[in-house]
């Protein structure tokens, strides 16, 4: 079947050279200064209107992202001092900006599998600061019942009443506990962000992203090379992580391995899931590749999209298990309270493999529509 769109990589399509680089760079650099004039004029905080601050804040990791990412990509097309001395910066700025939003997702995430797993009917999406102890305070009532709501991985998981019975003792002060840790690391965060972007650091990447977006200083030779077999060696990068991925492993929805594995005492991060994580960047490389070599237009490809979808799920699964296994670590804890930790931690768990069975199922179809 003939594709919609040539493929981008394909090094007989129509040349894409180095001035293109330039102008996405230019877009990506005015949209980071746009956001940090938003930013600025809320003054980081509510006065603007939560929404705005938000949006400028994901709008400057947006930024930030796509900048380092093309800068490591197309690097032999650049100014090695000057991009090697960006590049770690604007990534030490999205992550710094991410962790905010991180905590307050992973705490949503968590609640949600908790009422889910005790039997109470799914909360509605809603912000972490409205939840404030509520549905799962100390004092709340959780209702036993047969099975929860279907999960991402399938249908309604069946368990028995006296299972439901001995979670839903401590569900409550588990989810209590996970609220003030969880609450705790997304304010210093926010403390954190907020003081990232008042120092003298940021301030020298934001002077150097002003600078980028009127000059990009690309090699002498750049403005008439081509970018394809950059973008097509971001693309093999990827496709060698992935055929290094446990596929036939995450071909079957249950991986007892990886949950024996999960509950380690070991609070080291989970020995399976960093080969996922790495392929996860990648990914990201390769369409912030195509979006270069499209012109920031880029057509939307479902496939790697719902892979991408599948790896996400995979990155905020994986979190949240290991935030359920540190709130389980927490000295003198009941032993009710330690129990439904231990649950959440195993639930999440199985959100890994579920989500590492999406992706494979989302990757075939890319292999096969490539072919």
């Amino acid at each position: 079947m003939a594709q919609q769109h040539p493929d981008p990589t394909d090094p007989t399509a129509q040349a894409v050279t180095g001035d293109a680089l330039a102008g996405y760079l230019r877009a990506r650099a005015t949209e980071f200064l746009r956001a940090l004039r938003t930013h600025r004029e809320t003054g980081g905080t509510t006065a603007g209107g939560p929404e705005e601050s938000v949006d400028a804040a994901l709008l400057l990791r947006r930024s930030a992202r796509r900048i380092s990412a093309s800068l490591h990509t197309f690097r032999p097309l650049l100014d090695p001092d000057w991009s090697e001395e960006l590049r770690p910066e604007l990534a030490w700025l999205s992550g710094t900006l991410k962790l905010e939003h991180a905590y307050e997702a992973r705490l949503e995430r968590l609640l949600q599998a908790l009422n889910r797993l005790s039997g109470t009917a799914a909360l509605p999406p809603r912000p972490v600061a409205a939840v404030a102890f509520g549905t799962l305070s100390a004092g709340a009532a959780l209702v036993p019942a047969d099975a929860g709501p279907p999960g991402p991985g399938g249908p309604a998981r069946p368990a028995s009443a006296p299972e439901r019975g001995s979670l839903t003792v401590g569900a409550a002060k588990a989810g209590a506990l996970l609220e003030r840790q969880l609450t705790l690391a997304r304010t210093r965060a926010h403390s954190t962000a907020l003081q990232a972007l008042g120092s003298s650091r940021f301030h020298a990447v934001a002077d150097k992203v002003a600078l980028l977006a009127s000059e990009v200083p690309l090699t002498p030779h750049a403005p008439g090379a081509a970018l394809h077999p950059l973008a097509a060696a971001a693309e093999e990068r990827l496709t060698q992580a992935v055929t290094a991925l446990p596929l036939l492993t995450a071909g079957h929805p249950y991986n007892a391995e990886a949950l024996v594995h999960g509950l380690s005492p070991d609070p080291s991060p989970h020995p399976q899931d960093g080969p996922w994580h790495q392929v996860r960047l990648l990914l990201r490389l390769h369409r912030y590749a195509r979006e270069v070599l499209h012109g920031g237009n880029s057509p939307v490809d479902v496939t790697l999209l719902t892979a991408g979808q599948a790896l996400n799920r995979h990155r905020d699964a994986s979190e949240a298990a290991a935030a359920a296994a540190q709130a389980a670590r927490t000295p003198r804890i009941a032993p009710a309270t330690a129990y439904a930790l231990g649950v959440l931690h195993a639930d999440q768990r199985h959100e890994v493999e579920a989500a590492r069975f999406a992706f494979q199922q989302a990757w075939q179809k890319q292999t096969v529509g490539a072919s």
